[in-house]
């Protein structure tokens, strides 16, 4: 089942989706069917609803300099994921290497520092040392997707949705690799309908 997060603000909504299976292959979803990344504001919401920092972070400093960014690091992992789940290749050995070099590069930062702090209710709970800054949130995402492209047995679960015109990516987890949609209830929805369509339409004849 899709998880999805819905954000709305006075002048525009949108969702977000985290049914990838990997942090990194959640940030490619932001591209489909339109862009997710095109202002702070979805940008501090995908940041928090990933999971990337513990709930209830400010994230006010994020600002305009960040979304190109993230959508460079969203590129860098389309362009090497995409090596992997379709054949031949989409694109070229040097093009490949340049982008797993960047993606190293963005990889290296160190991630947030976390700390434990008592709720008002005496519970433990995690919070960051200060506001995270943009690197170090980066190099979460990428080195997650470093992780995916160096584990055997998580390549061999990459596949690309068999949705019409779907581009998105994800891991197939289900017993028997079955998976063919990255949602049932998105794209495996409209491949019912249209197949009950056909259908009509061949009785009809």
């Amino acid at each position: 089942m899709a998880s999805q997060t819905t954000v709305a603000t006075a002048s525009y909504s949108y969702e977000l989706r985290f049914d990838a299976g990997r942090i990194c292959l959640d940030l490619l979803a932001t591209a489909h069917p339109d862009e997710r990344l095109g202002a702070v504001e979805p940008l501090r919401a995908w940041i928090a609803a990933s999971g990337l920092v513990p709930g209830g972070t400010a994230l006010r400093h994020v600002d305009g300099s960040w979304v190109p960014r993230f959508r460079e690091l969203r590129a860098l992992t389309g362009r090497l994921t995409g090596q992997l789940v379709h054949n031949p290749p989409a694109a070229d050995p040097r093009s490949l290497d340049q982008a797993l070099t960047r993606l190293n590069e963005l990889a290296r930062p160190a991630p947030p520092a976390t700390r434990a702090v008592r709720a008002p209710d005496g519970t433990l709970v995690r919070e960051l040392h200060g506001p995270p800054e943009c690197a170090a949130l980066l190099g979460a995402v990428a080195r997650d997707a470093v992780e995916l492209l160096t584990d055997p047995d998580a390549r061999a679960c990459l596949r690309q949705c068999e949705g019409d015109n779907c581009p998105i990516v994800y891991l197939d987890t289900s017993r028997g690799r079955r998976r063919r949609w990255c949602s049932s209830e998105i794209c495996g929805n409209r491949e019912r309908v249209a197949r009950h369509r056909r259908r009509a339409a061949l009785a009809r004849a």
